[in-house]
């Protein structure tokens, strides 16, 4: 047993914050804790601690909000919203619109139907947390989510869409089971209109099992409705399966294989290991847990090999880009991923059809560009140009026109991908057209992890750039929100549903 550091964490049984330990001990690395009215917890915190470390050569910088929502006047996390403590701004707001449904599953954070009770908060309360959002400094928050519940329940959806656009996001996404955009023909091309940039489509698997264990029934008729409409009007989709094992793990590598046969409009996948928010028995979660190791680990098997487990890395590793486009444009990033490293992980992939009926290629971007070179020699250029001068810019602008295509071997890159060309114009035009002629020849496969009583641990808390907007001003970290705050908010501001109803 190796201890690795100390944090917080919460008690699973009666929430309350705890101090805690995390260690390794035969190549996992676990999280312990004990809360005198319940006793001893152990659990996995990670089921790798050889990609745990690995990870840590990305640990991400602080850029803390100077306009905290709330005076810092307890321990984190008891006081959320965000305090001074909150090591990052907000990249993605969330606004959960309402905890109505039209499901009833059984691994949702949120549902009005258990809950016997109304949460769904008014057009003017949702322009005031946008604003919250937006009022951020030094970086107002440019995307926005909006979640639920089912937020295509609200006949006023499209409005708020638009509502988004008009409080000068520049990102605006919903999460939504689909059940609407399939049934619905038109609400995909009206949400488009409006403004909506990418529809974030729950999708646990290819065949109907999964539906009907996370669901309650099968959606997979409605989800490739969903997506069909979606693709009619140029809508943009990323897949979201919550991962169960036993349930849908084994299913993870024709998920991929789907999202690629589906890439006129699907642009990645991003899985989501399942929480357990106070719905799972303390002896049960160990069975079910999958953890980031697990999962890269499920691709590299079911991709027999062709994707790596080394060809991941955690958001916090695109600092190094964002920090040389912010240098170009003379300041500091207006976007920085600089959430905790042991938050999620991703890389991109291209497949490369072969002929006949052989089978397509995957090939991830480590098999043709040296990531971690790209990455330093970003990092020099840098902090070369933030030494300022007459001509710098230009000078750097020639040093990485000459310096990024040896980072590149053309001869293992996809045949039909010009990747010097593009990977140029991202960072000399800087614009999301540039972006995008690279992510559409690519999917994005990402695994973000979130936490629960059993592995929550304040670091990783601190610095969560995903945050919930509440009607009462607060900006709460995704993590802390549903393990914590969830209940206390919807319950403030929500009314009896018998009552709502009449």
């Amino acid at each position: 047993m190796k201890k690795i550091k100390d944090t917080k964490s919460l008690c699973p049984e009666c929430g309350k914050p705890l101090d805690a330990e995390v260690y390794t001990e035969g190549g996992t690395v676990y999280i312990k804790k004990i809360c005198n009215d319940h006793g001893e917890f152990t659990n996995t915190y990670w089921s790798d601690d050889e990609i745990y470390n690995r990870v840590n050569d990305y640990e991400p910088s602080i850029t803390s909000v100077e306009n905290p929502c709330v005076d810092d006047v307890a321990s984190c996390p008891s006081n959320c919203g965000l305090c001074s403590k909150h090591e990052t701004s907000t990249v993605l707001g969330l606004i959960d619109v309402t905890n109505r449904c039209n499901l009833r599953c059984p691994v949702c954070f949120a549902n009005a139907a258990a809950s016997g009770r109304l949460f769904e908060p008014t057009q003017d309360e949702i322009r005031q947390m946008l604003r919250n959002l937006r009022n951020l400094k030094p970086t107002p928050t440019p995307a926005i989510q909006y979640a639920g519940g089912e937020p295509t329940v609200r006949k006023d959806i499209v409005e708020l869409v638009k509502m988004a656009k008009e409080e000068g996001f520049t990102h605006v996404q919903i999460a939504t089971n689909g059940l609407k955009l399939a049934m619905k023909e038109d609400l995909a091309g009206e949400l488009k209109k409006a403004g909506l940039n990418t529809v974030y489509l729950a999708f646990d698997g290819v065949t109907p099992e999964p539906y009907i264990n996370n669901r309650g029934r099968d959606l997979l008729p409605y989800k490739l409705d969903a997506i069909e409409n979606c693709r009619k009007v140029g809508l943009g989709v990323v897949l979201v399966p919550t991962l169960i094992k036993g349930v849908n793990d084994h299913q993870v590598g024709e998920i991929i294989k789907f999202a690629f046969d589906h890439s006129e409009n699907v642009y990645g996948v991003n899985f989501q290991p399942v929480s357990f928010a106070g719905r799972t028995p303390a002896d049960q979660v160990e069975e079910q847990r999958i953890t980031i190791p697990d999962f890269v680990q499920i691709i590299e098997d079911q991709t027999d090999g062709e994707v790596k487990t080394t060809d991941f890395y955690p958001p916090s590793s695109v600092e190094s880009l964002a920090n040389f486009i912010g240098a170009l444009e003379g300041g500091k990033p207006s976007v920085t991923l600089n959430c905790h490293q042991h938050c999620g992980i991703a890389t991109y992939v291209f497949r490369e059809k072969t002929e006949g009926k052989g089978k397509d290629k995957l090939i991830p971007i480590n098999d043709f560009i040296d990531v971690d070179g790209l990455f330093n020699k970003l990092d020099e250029l840098t902090d070369d140009l933030r030494k300022g001068g007459f001509g710098r810019k230009q000078r750097v602008l020639a040093s990485a026109t000459k310096a990024i295509p040896k980072l590149i071997d053309s001869s293992k890159s996809p045949k039909h991908l010009d990747i010097k060309r593009i990977l140029l114009n991202v960072f000399t035009k800087r614009s999301y057209s540039a972006l995008g002629d690279f992510s559409k020849d690519a999917m994005l496969i990402s695994c973000m992890h979130f936490m629960d009583p059993f592995n929550f641990d304040e670091d990783r808390v601190k610095k969560c750039v995903i945050h919930y907007a509440t009607p009462d001003g607060r900006i709460i970290p995704f993590c802390t929100f549903n393990s914590m705050y969830r209940e206390g908010v919807e319950q403030e501001f929500s009314t009896p549903l018998k009552k709502s109803k009449e």
